[in-house]
């Protein structure tokens, strides 16, 4: 009877298996130690997790192995992207106590409904004139790098529940709410460019109107609304009575997000939209600070390692070859759209605005973010199979070599600049005590 050996005999050395869990231990001990002095650093946490990407694509090389590609494992990196995204715009509802009004929101209306197409304008005429994409394609890139990003301007926005004054900075508040609520609200346009590069008809467009944007975007915000309200409305009693236990609180921030994010997408919705507005509801029923702190501390835990599974993605997939992919044209997209487009779009917005100081009115223009996103949708695109393979590779790569310069330059730049506007902010009042909505109704 045959031997079975665990190994086989002699000394085995380099082990591709092996060296993976070696480097999976590393970056799981490197991102432990860039979270917990996060706040203290000059740079971004991404940073260091696109630089392990990066390494880990000289590793795969050097080892012969086979690299994720964002156009033959268009669906994996889609979807890991996309649970990323619905923690991430979750986390983002969870941290807003603004009241809903134009006045209070008025900075955000003005983003999302001026700025998000205008910026997607530009890229488009970038994209055919300079680029030279077909129209449908052009829309595709400029929704998908026109949506700024949730998880990565995590760090720049508003604090956790419980840290954040009654009235946060007007800066911080307009960069974490954007960035919760455009992602869904992106979705119609990269939608709008699918029907462009099908050809359809004017009974296309009507119905892409009727269905993509008149259906899909009311309807994704109540289902968030109802469903955030509803589940904090059944956890929180059943937390107070001692039927759920607290430790795991944590774990309401991965349930809740999956469970209004898949309802809505599957009414046909927009679940990003639907998880923003989930975190709002949830974080409006009760306003005791202890027990929104736990669930966001938990979401917030979930997102920023989903971040550098992510980010770690995209380093990994980054060749010499593949910088090729962009062109000339497309590289010059990403400071273009970083250093120009953003910048003056928002600028001019927010010129007349009495709601922003000039130095908020900056940190907001500067502070487009483009992340996990920008990568979802450009493999969502690829997924739908209407581009054409030259311009698949060109607007995926195009896309990733402008989240890559985000992340160098937003990084860098985030803490010093968030630091310069706190000291415009004033001093913090005394918080009052709010009681929950159930006790208010009751």
């Amino acid at each position: 009877m045959p031997c079975l050996l665990a190994a086989d005999p002699g000394l085995s050395l380099g082990d591709p298996y092996a060296l993976g869990l070696l480097f999976l231990g590393v970056v799981l001990s490197a991102g432990i130690a860039a979270l917990s002095h996060q706040h203290e650093r000059a740079f971004s946490a991404s940073i260091i997790y696109l630089l392990l990407g990066v390494g880990a694509s000289a590793g795969i090389y050097l080892l012969d192995g086979r690299r994720i590609d964002p156009i033959a494992d268009a669906e994996l990196v889609e979807r890991i992207a996309e649970v990323a995204l619905v923690v991430a715009v979750f986390t983002a509802g969870l941290k807003v106590e603004r009241r809903l009004g134009w006045r209070e929101w008025r900075s955000v209306v003005l983003l999302l409904a001026l700025a998000l197409p205008a910026t997607i304008a530009l890229i488009v005429v970038f994209g055919v004139h300079v680029m030279g994409l077909s129209l449908g394609a052009a829309i595709v890139l400029g929704a998908a790098l026109a949506a700024t990003d949730p998880v990565l301007a995590g760090d720049i926005g508003i604090g956790a529940p419980g840290e954040q004054p009654d009235e946060p900075q007007e800066a911080r508040f307009a960069v974490s709410a954007e960035a919760g609520l455009n992602d869904g609200l992106a979705f119609p346009f990269v939608l709008l460019g699918f029907v462009v590069l099908g050809g359809a008809g004017a009974s296309t467009y009507v119905e892409w109107a009727l269905a993509d944007v008149l259906y899909a975007v009311p309807v994704g915000g109540l289902i968030g609304g109802l469903g955030g309200y509803g589940l904090a409305a059944l956890v929180v009693p059943l937390r107070q009575r001692e039927l759920l236990d607290d430790r795991f609180d944590g774990f309401v921030a991965l349930a809740a997000p999956l469970l209004i994010y898949g309802a809505a997408e599957a009414l046909g919705a927009y679940g990003f939209l639907a998880g923003f507005a989930g975190g709002l509801a949830f974080r409006r029923y009760e306003f005791g600070h202890e027990y929104n702190r736990r669930v966001h501390d938990g979401a917030e835990t979930v997102e920023k390692f989903l971040e550098l599974a992510v980010i770690l993605v995209l380093g990994s997939m980054v060749t010499v070859a593949a910088l090729d992919e962009p062109g000339l044209a497309g590289w010059l997209l990403a400071p273009l759209l970083l250093l120009v487009l953003r910048p003056v779009v928002v600028l001019i917005l927010f010129s007349r605005q009495p709601v922003t100081t000039v130095r908020e009115r900056r940190f907001i223009a500067w502070f487009g973010v483009r992340g996990v996103a920008a990568l979802y949708y450009v493999t969502y695109a690829v997924e739908a199979g209407l581009l054409s393979p030259g311009e698949e590779s060109t607007v995926v790569w195009t896309a990733i070599v402008c989240v890559a310069l985000s992340i160098v330059v937003h990084g860098i730049t985030g803490a010093p600049l968030s630091r310069r506007i706190d000291e415009d902010a004033p001093p913090p009042a005394q918080k009052r005590p709010r009681r929950p909505a159930s006790a208010q109704s009751g």
